[in-house]
């Protein structure tokens, strides 16, 4: 398709890299892949680069279509569905992929569901998985309580996003608002509080996605693209020095696949108030600097 449109309009687009990066937001899915180049054609003048595939997709997420209706619809008639899909995107629950368990099965015939690495079940595409965790952010109630005082304006130097400002911020609220009744609910939904804090603030001029191979119970890599910068954040649990040692290797190992030298850790502690110790600070780990959170 864009080898046809290339032929008609000689736009000097790089077609593999338009194609690549069309394909990390839709898997191929039609409808989206349409869209995305539908968004380019018409509204943002042609900007057949990597950055113009993000914007037509941050367009899409941001819109009401019949696609997106039908899947918060079946969402919400199907609670097993919904809560096999929360605990995927949600709590990092690990499920092989067999197409006879009803839920997999159903999940698959929606299209909301597909076979990913190492045979477990994913959410078939990234703009499927943005727009679901949208919804439970928007369906749960915990997360709800905003984490009051942060304003766009205070994250924002001119048209550059504070990542470590929001982290710290992040962490002071955290502190004020949440306490060991929580933690039972934060160990197992952290991460869906801290995108209901971040989302607000990155609406607009950016958005965020999550890496799904890289999810589960123990971690999160979050990748927030924001005009023309991104930034990658690591959520953790935490489960001693040790394990927070890996984590920088495994956070620098990752920004080297995404050519950044700088990143950001957010390490939730559920022990007892007498053992914690929060932090925020930044930290050098063989040349790369990571800021490095624990609250």
């Amino acid at each position: 398709m864009l080898g046809e449109y290339e032929a008609d309009h000689a736009t000097g687009m790089d077609i593999r890299q338009i194609s690549e990066e069309a394909f990390n937001f839709t898997s191929g899915y039609p409808f989206l892949v349409s869209r995305i180049c539908q968004c380019i054609d018409e509204e943002l003048g042609k900007d057949w680069t990597a950055q113009g595939v993000q914007d037509a997709a941050k367009i899409i997420i941001g819109e009401k279509n019949t696609l997106f209706d039908d899947i918060c619809k079946n969402l919400e008639n199907n609670r097993n569905l919904y809560d096999f899909i929360y605990g995927l995107l949600v709590t990092g629950d690990g499920n092989g992929f067999n197409i006879y368990n009803p839920i997999i099965d159903l999940g698959h015939t929606y299209g909301f569901l597909k076979k990913g690495t190492d045979n477990k079940a994913v959410v078939s595409n990234r703009i499927f998985e943005i727009l679901m965790y949208d919804y439970f952010i928007s369906k749960d109630s915990i997360p709800t309580r905003r984490l009051p005082g942060v304003v766009r304006r205070d994250v924002l130097d001119g048209e550059r996003f504070d990542m470590e400002l929001c982290l710290r911020k992040f962490a002071e609220h955290y502190a004020e608002l949440f306490n060991e009744r929580d933690a039972g609910f934060i160990e197992r939904e952290g991460r869906l509080l801290f995108l209901s804090f971040l989302k607000p603030l990155i609406n607009g001029q950016g958005f965020y996605h999550i890496e799904s191979q890289f999810t589960d119970l123990r971690r999160m890599d979050i990748v927030v693209d924001f005009n023309s910068e991104q930034f990658v954040i690591e959520l953790k649990l935490w489960k001693g020095e040790a394990e927070h040692s890996k984590a920088y290797e495994q956070l620098a190992g990752y920004m080297d696949s995404k050519n950044l030298g700088t990143g950001f850790l957010l390490t939730f502690d559920f022990r007892k108030n007498v053992n914690k110790h929060p932090y925020a600070k930044w930290i050098d780990y063989e040349g790369k600097r990571i800021f490095d959170v624990v609250v």
